[in-house]
């Protein structure tokens, strides 16, 4: 059996749900995590394209 990637690595890390995420539930924390990592790497690659949605970066 071969050895996760970094990146599905990153994903299962993720998806171990916080306490607040276990007390609402998730359906599907992998997707969860996933959905999550992709947003924030965007923010990450992209921040002056992406300053203006995200609602935690002062304007």
């Amino acid at each position: 059996m071969s050895e996760p990637s970094a990146e599905e690595s990153r994903i299962d890390t993720r998806a171990e749900l916080l306490p607040e995420e276990l007390e609402a539930g998730s359906d599907d924390p992998h997707a969860q995590a996933e959905a999550i990592l992709a947003e924030s790497d965007e923010r990450t690659n992209a921040p002056e394209e992406t300053r203006h949605d995200s609602t935690q970066t002062p304007d």
